[in-house]
């Protein structure tokens, strides 16, 4: 990806205006797609607005004060992605990437030492018959054979060590990451799975029933989410 893309063509979770310049900062390649996450340079600028401008954008990420799930980060093009946690252990500010009901990315106060979540979005065995767990933010570790695609993983940070487990499966709590109910919690109350190459369908409830997508369910707790959400 180039150093900028027009404002125009950014995802429409990104939360920048689209008539006020002619172009706007890109994103590399890395774990994130440029769909799933967010440059850092927007992160500080538009959504923390701890710089009015761009050059001042980089030089608070240049000098090492950004954090992406405890590592920094120096790359001002680098994606921030969903559940990511964004932190500036100098200020003692920590932040979750969530996504709004206008499906916006969003940052989301968290505590110091917050664990991430990710979800499972496939699973491969690898060299000496290990199965390696596929996330949903472009990372891979390793684990027993316990979990299934789709199931919740809760990592310790940075080491990113499996804290908790929580499966998907009708009665836990979900968070709703795409479409017209983005950002909505709701119970699983059915998974429907569909034949041949359908897309599976998963009924929710909270003040009312709805369906959605598989791929816009992403579980974060059982009785009650292991993260903070509001």
């Amino acid at each position: 990806m180039g150093r900028h893309q027009k404002r125009v063509a950014a995802p429409t979770s990104w939360p920048v205006t689209r008539k006020t310049h002619a172009w706007v900062v890109g994103g590399n390649a890395g774990h994130h797609s440029m769909e799933t996450g967010i440059p850092l340079l927007i992160v500080i600028r538009d959504l923390l607005k701890l710089a009015s401008n761009a050059r001042e954008a980089k030089k608070i990420i240049n000098e090492g004060n950004v954090f992406v799930d405890g590592i920094a980060r120096k790359d001002y093009k680098y994606i921030a992605g969903l559940f990511d946690i964004v932190s500036f252990p100098a200020l003692n500010e920590y932040y979750r990437v969530l996504l709004d009901a206008s499906n916006r990315f969003k940052l989301y106060k968290e505590d110091p030492g917050a664990s991430k979540l990710c979800r499972i979005n496939n699973k491969t065995i690898v060299r000496g018959g290990a199965v390696q767990l596929n996330l949903h933010d472009g990372t891979n570790i390793l684990a027993s054979n316990d979990y299934k695609t789709f199931d919740t993983v809760l990592l310790s940070l940075p080491d990113r060590k499996i804290a908790k487990h929580i499966p998907y499966k009708p009665g836990n709590l979900a968070m709703v990451v795409g479409g017209e109910h983005s950002g909505e919690l709701a119970k699983i109350k059915q998974i429907r799975k569909v034949r041949g190459s359908g897309t599976n369908m998963v009924a929710l409830s909270n003040e009312k029933e709805f369906e959605t997508i598989e791929n816009y369910v992403f579980v974060i707790g059982e009785s009650a989410p292991d993260i903070k959400v509001i």
